[in-house]
């Protein structure tokens, strides 16, 4: 069975939700106490073995390729004044095996034209998409290995579930499915936001697919729908017909770093687990009282 080697990370977007922060900065560049939330995607890629990342840019987005570059005065800086700690962390945003790949989406025409632009790049083989937006923490293996374990069982296209409440299936691609003896969950059907009187089920796909490069043919054929965005949910509704396609309940906890509370809880929650800071954050919470009180 292939070995998933490649990942991409669509990047174009606006951020329009975290005005004015992401006026002139990428929302993926937004730090979770010390890293922003691009490196902990692109290192829950590296865990799973994937040594090829692909990110699909827009305007406004060299941060993040200056991020994951080679920072030669400030390395030079840490260097002489004998910051060995600082510099191996900076020269390990990315490790020395890994390369990346930017491609320009000149145009916003929605997640499934970004996941397009990435062809040229992946070729004919699986691979790997993550939003950065969604973080997710796990305990054990990143949600993409686990994910590339399912498909060296089966060998198909796996999508990354978990249960919302009813009410909020219309913020999600919601799935249809059919479990099988062994527990495994097979998409039957698949539709994009829809209200909770018509949602399928309340299984929504969160923020991670692992695609056979199938799914590039269909999203070639798929028409441009309400704002006249290229759906993935779409194109994976026709993959649908030629190949199966799994739901995989993930194990992790899942911070919707979209929207600010989801940011906000990722900031604590990220920050009580941090080695150095952990404990005395936890302190202040603990003795937190509020200033207009």
């Amino acid at each position: 069975m292939a070995k998933i080697h490649k990942a991409v990370f669509p990047v174009a977007g606006l951020g329009t939700r975290f005005l004015p922060a992401t006026k002139a900065s990428p929302k993926e560049m937004l730090p979770i106490v010390d890293k922003p939330l691009i490196q902990y995607a692109a290192e829950e890629a590296e865990s799973a073995g994937v040594d090829h990342l692909i990110f699909i840019t827009g305007r406004n987005k060299r941060s993040i390729e200056d991020h994951f570059d080679v920072a030669y005065e400030l390395e030079h800086e840490l260097e002489s004044a004998g910051k060995d700690k600082l510099l191996k962390i900076v020269r390990n945003v990315l490790p020395s095996h890994a390369d990346c790949t930017y491609v320009r989406q000149s145009v916003a025409l929605g997640l499934g034209h970004a996941v397009l632009c990435a062809k040229p790049v992946v070729g004919d083989e699986p691979f790997a998409i993550i939003l950065a937006d969604d973080l997710i923490r796990t305990s054990g293996k990143g949600v993409v290995e686990q994910m590339a374990d399912v498909y060296a069982k089966h060998g198909c296209s796996v999508l990354s579930v978990q249960e919302v409440p009813r009410e909020e299936t219309n913020k999600y691609g919601i799935v249809e499915v059919e479990t099988d003896a062994d527990g495994t969950m097979r998409v039957v059907s698949m539709v994009e936001k829809p209200a909770p009187a018509d949602a399928p089920s309340n299984l929504a796909v969160v923020g991670r697919y692992l695609l056979t490069p199938k799914i590039f043919e269909k999203l070639e054929s798929t028409p441009a729908g309400a704002g006249g965005e290229i759906q993935l949910t779409d194109a994976i509704s026709a993959l649908l017909q030629d190949e199966p396609v799994i739901a995989y309940p993930f194990e992790g906890k899942r911070y919707d770093c979209g929207s600010k509370l989801g940011y906000l809880e990722a900031t604590v929650e990220f920050g009580l687990a941090h080695p150095e800071l952990g404990e005395r954050f936890s302190a202040y919470l603990r003795n937190f009282k509020d200033l207009g009180a």
